[in-house]
């Protein structure tokens, strides 16, 4: 396992870039089994749309794949915003306190702009592949402005 510091080694990010950005929950508890929680999750990510151009996410029981172009904000401020304003709305939601989030994330840069629709691909057929839907259309928690629903059938 990596330390917190050396993940973030050689961390930078750059303005309208697109990075693909996997967070886990705290011990990889399946916080999101909650229909309310993935919800209040999912809200997080419409509140950062002014700071980011969504592409795709999947919000996973225990984790988030999250595709986006940067804004203006370094992409730790935009984790760490997201982390912040989930948690705080989780922890109410439930009367808890405390943290939700592991404290590190994974990101990727991609380099070109091909490669969006198969990273969004990847992160949209995180459902089936985890075996919770036969269909990605069946699973309530991810988007993408890429996809249609004929393109999912394919």
């Amino acid at each position: 396992m990596y330390s917190s510091k050396k993940l973030l080694t050689g961390r930078h990010s750059s303005k309208n870039k697109f990075y693909s950005v996997t967070i886990c929950t705290k011990q990889r508890t399946p916080l999101f089994k909650s229909f309310e929680n993935a919800c209040i999750a999912t809200r997080g990510l419409v509140y950062m749309q002014n700071k980011v151009n969504t592409i795709c996410y999947t919000l996973m029981p225990d984790h988030l794949h999250w595709l986006f172009q940067l804004k203006d904000l370094p992409l730790t401020d935009v984790v760490r915003q997201y982390k912040s304003i989930t948690t705080v709305n989780i922890n109410k939601f439930n009367c808890s306190n405390g943290q939700i989030w592991q404290q590190n994330y994974f990101e990727h840069q991609l380099k070109a702009e091909d490669d969006l629709i198969n990273q969004a691909r990847y992160i949209i057929a995180n459902p089936l592949r985890a075996g919770l839907v036969n269909k990605a259309e069946e699973y309530p928690f991810w988007d993408c402005v890429y996809l249609c629903d004929h393109e999912l059938s394919n």
